[in-house]
């Protein structure tokens, strides 16, 4: 059964001789493909799984869901005061927003008067410049009026308005 020619058996030049590899029956042979692509699928679903998981016990989720609303809000000053219209957008809750002036004026004593709890299109408020919740004295003519909206530890300006020449000079 074995027979030498020089240093190598007969037998493994024969098989080698047999098995020489075909290219095209390689690339076309699909018996190894399934499992292999089972296989990756596999973990892939689990380290998305584990990395979902992972953001909500961290606690990441929560904080994607709040966001600053976004809403159309119309200035309209007069000689003593201002006049804030939801002229569309998101609405939001008037608890949660404060005008600011110049150097740190603010006001956000908002009632049944001024804006309802849920300042929807169409609400309007109206803050006096010189009252006794807002005093915005200090503002002046091309400073910057802004709605600033605060949740959970962040803020964002939702409007804001450059005060005019009249407004600001009005005592």
């Amino acid at each position: 059964m074995f027979a030498y020619r020089g240093c190598f058996p007969l037998y493994s030049l024969r098989k080698h001789a047999t098995t020489t590899m075909d290219l095209k029956k390689l690339f076309t042979e699909e018996r190894a493909v399934s499992p292999v692509i089972g296989v990756i699928l596999m973990v892939a679903i689990t380290v998305i799984l584990a990395a979902v998981i992972g953001a909500f016990v961290l606690g990441l989720g929560d904080s994607v869901s709040e966001t600053a609303p976004s809403a159309q809000i119309d200035f309209d000053y007069s000689s003593e005061d201002v006049v804030l219209t939801h002229d569309g957008g998101n609405g939001f809750d008037n608890s949660s927003v404060t005008l600011v002036g110049a150097n740190g004026d603010s006001f956000d004593e908002w009632d049944e008067t001024n804006w309802p709890d849920r300042v929807t299109a169409g609400n309007s408020a109206t803050v006096d410049k010189n009252g006794e919740e807002g005093n915005f004295t200090s503002t002046s003519e091309g400073d910057t009026l802004r709605l600033v909206w605060e949740s959970g530890g962040s803020s964002s300006t939702i409007a804001r308005s450059t005060v005019p020449s009249d407004w600001a000079e009005a005592e």
